[in-house]
């Protein structure tokens, strides 16, 4: 799929654009002693890891079903995803909060600062080589979404690999200009306090950016359908088919980003023979395959007849 194709695209970009930057900023760390490149070089290696979790879980979701896993791997880009949540809450938000109440609780306050020039010039590296990841992982993520909102996007996107990368990027360039300020007035007002108050809220950046995530793969995770709208739209394909009365629960999951169940119950027209409900199925499932590609599975059981009548149809009955 494009999409899939891009969020790969988007990804490893991040990976070796983070790995860049990460190792020019521990250098003007080491340089400057500047608490903010510290957590600067700390953000950009948690970045880095992340996107080799999420380019990880983008791998495993593509594995094919077995008899362990009958519905797939799917899930799995859910799962890794939290787990980059949770890194970028601990990791990257935890630790640069840490170095910069540090750096606060311990620099004296007639603190000599060393000369920023080498910070600088990593500062305006970095965000060059942010810009170039930024742009990449952007022009996929507008594909993705269309006319869309981007929060709107975010919120019902069932594929976070695009998303989870925009995020990370513009916290990221939010963070080189936190610690950008941090350096220039610290060193304008000679107040070394100022360079901790950058790391605390680079920290408290990247915290809010795990929150969002954490919150989005944990409905993955728990199994969400598709949104109100299109349910009322998949009711509706249903009940137009001529052997269909109506519809009854229409239940719907996202085994992951591009595969979605659909089970559902049907009361057929009164008459209907077995053969003309076997045809009806076959519609319903063409239909909705073609209204939503990543339809994968549908099975549905017809209402009114008894029990032991109920019509179970996988894909390609």
């Amino acid at each position: 799929m494009a999409t899939e194709s891009g969020s790969r695209i988007a990804v490893v970009a991040a990976i070796i654009g983070n790995l860049i930057i990460a190792i020019i900023k521990f250098v003007a760390a080491a340089i400057t002693g500047s608490s903010a490149m510290i957590s600067e070089g700390i953000h950009s290696i948690v970045d880095m890891g992340n996107g080799v979790l999420v380019l990880h879980g983008m791998n495993r979701a593509r594995q094919p079903a077995d008899e362990s896993h009958p519905f797939g791997y799917g899930k799995a880009l859910y799962f890794w995803t939290h787990i980059v949540a949770v890194s970028i809450f601990g990791i990257g938000g935890g630790m640069s909060l840490y170095e910069g109440v540090s750096h606060i609780r311990h620099v004296a306050p007639d603190a000599q600062m060393g000369d920023p020039t080498a910070a600088y010039l990593v500062l305006a590296i970095s965000f060059v080589v942010e810009s170039g990841t930024f742009m990449v992982a952007m022009k996929h993520f507008l594909q993705a979404k269309g006319d869309t909102g981007a929060w709107q996007f975010i919120k019902q996107s069932k594929d976070p690999s695009l998303y989870t990368v925009v995020l990370e990027d513009s916290a990221a360039l939010l963070g080189l200009i936190f610690a950008f300020l941090g350096i220039f007035f610290g060193h304008m007002f000679n107040n070394a306090y100022l360079d901790g108050a950058a790391s605390i809220a680079i920290g408290l950046l990247l915290m809010s950016v795990a929150g969002i995530l954490a919150s989005r793969s944990q409905g993955l995770l728990l199994g969400e359908g598709v949104n109100p709208d299109q349910l009322a739209d998949i009711r509706r394909r249903v009940e137009l088919d001529p052997a269909i009365e109506r519809a009854g629960d229409i239940l719907t999951m996202y085994m992951g980003p591009h595969d979605l169940l659909v089970n559902m119950g049907v009361c057929f027209v009164p008459g209907t023979t077995a053969e003309q409900m076997h045809e009806a199925i076959r519609r319903i499932e063409a239909d909705l395959h073609s209204a939503y590609p990543e339809t994968n599975r549908v099975y549905i059981e017809a209402e009114s007849l008894p029990a032991e009548a109920a019509l179970t149809a996988p894909p390609g009955s």
